[in-house]
């Protein structure tokens, strides 16, 4: 059994990320939700684009009202109203300003905007009461926050909401995003039914595919739903054979343990695949297969069958190894922990790397670990239900106390 940092490892260099010719296709905006940027992104445009008010007010010179107070207050004669979207007209000088709205271009030879709760209007005049705190308060001026021709976005990014908006308002409709990396999943088993099938004595509902399918998903990647393949050598081949052409991830749940129906090695060896792990010293999941066909570049991972171990073994070596293919950045690919105060005993026999689910939350003192109810059992997906965290329990220790500090993996 390898150590679990060497077998994370191991998976990290077997794949690279998609190619930045090859695999990339531009979208538009609204297509480009939850996708990878692939290419570095500049803008022609200024950000703001010109000189504008930040405050409903007065656009003044710093120096006719830099003294004012309200037992001094400065009269200003109003040559000009500026709302947003309008081009200014007039020049300012000594002794005159503009009513100016929020995000108005400022007129030439203001430098500043008085809010207009520091002032009193009579007519076309307005009087200063008190005097801004420096020169250019209230002006965001041209090119402040974002300077034209320079790096904007960088390759790996997510595109979220915040991304989004930046590229519309600098005017890139289309994006130069990552394909989506396509995932094949497919169960292993004579006893596996789908959840619409009645259930015979003897048989198990395969809640694996549909797990497996939403955890892919979830990182942007295309889903290949291969189904159920019975435990019959031929069909599992002519299957496998088939998906790896078509696929960068091949998932399966089972067939990968001692048992006399589990013929997933023999069969990637037929196929021409290297294996590179046959098992991890890991609680749960110690059965995982992980093999590379040098003819397709396509990485199989074979999860035990077991639906807690096939989801843990998902969240702590193939999502981190699709994310890195799908070509995010690297500090977002590589697993996320952090340290937790248990608010429970973790017990563990100190044999293998051992993770215990439990409810992951941010108290006022940090991070606080909440271990789920009832047995820690890979045949128990009860109560994995809300999970957001995996307490880590490492090897040779069997006691991480109440009180005490422990490292917990992020899931989602």
């Amino acid at each position: 059994m390898l150590p679990v940092d060497q077998a994370e490892s191991i998976i990290l260099n077997l794949v690279q990320p998609l190619d930045t010719q090859r695999d990339v296709e531009k979208v538009d905006l609204l297509s480009a939700s939850g996708r990878i940027l692939a290419t570095p992104v500049t803008s022609k445009l200024d950000f703001p684009h010109w000189d504008n008010s930040a405050m409903d007010g007065y656009a003044v010179k710093f120096t006719d009202v830099k003294n004012c107070s309200p037992e001094n207050p400065i009269p200003l004669a109003i040559i000009e109203e500026i709302p947003a979207g309008y081009q200014p007209q007039s020049h300012i000088q000594t002794g005159q300003t503009a009513r100016i709205f929020t995000g108005a271009v400022m007129p030439l030879g203001a430098d500043t905007v008085v809010m207009q709760e520091v002032t009193q209007r009579k007519d076309n005049n307005v009087l200063i009461l008190e005097s801004p705190k420096n020169q250019q308060e209230f002006v965001r001026y041209r090119g402040s926050f974002y300077t034209a021709g320079t790096p904007l976005l960088s390759p790996g990014i997510i595109l979220g909401a915040s991304e989004i908006a930046v590229l519309a308002a600098l005017q890139c409709p289309k994006i130069t995003v990552y394909r989506r990396p396509r995932v094949g999943i497919l169960s292993t088993g004579n006893e596996l039914v789908t959840p619409d099938q009645p259930l015979q004595p003897g048989q198990l509902v395969d809640s694996n595919q549909y797990a497996l399918a939403v955890a892919v998903a979830q990182t942007g990647a295309e889903i290949i739903r291969l189904g159920i393949v019975p435990d019959e050598r031929e069909i599992l081949k002519k299957t496998i054979a088939g998906a790896i052409t078509t696929t960068d991830f091949l998932l399966s749940t089972g067939g990968v343990s001692v048992g006399d129906y589990d013929y997933i090695e023999d069969i990637l060896t037929e196929l021409g695949a290297e294996i590179h792990i046959h098992s991890v010293a890991v609680k749960p999941g110690k059965p995982l297969t992980v093999a590379k066909f040098s003819d397709t570049q396509c990485v199989y991972f074979g999860l035990p069958g077991n639906p807690v171990s096939a989801l843990v073994s998902f969240w702590r070596f193939v999502q981190p190894a699709l994310k890195k293919l799908a070509g995010v950045q690297e500090a977002a690919w590589r697993p996320e922990f952090v340290t937790a105060r248990s608010l429970q005993d973790l017990h563990s026999n100190g044999k293998r790397e051992t993770y215990l689910w439990g409810q992951l939350n941010l108290g006022s003192n940090g991070y606080e670990f909440q271990l789920a109810g009832g047995s820690h059992n890979s045949g128990n997906l009860i109560n994995l239900a809300g999970s957001t965290g995996l307490a880590v329990v490492p090897l040779n220790e069997t006691l991480i106390a109440i009180g005490e500090s422990v490292k917990v993996l992020k899931i989602s």
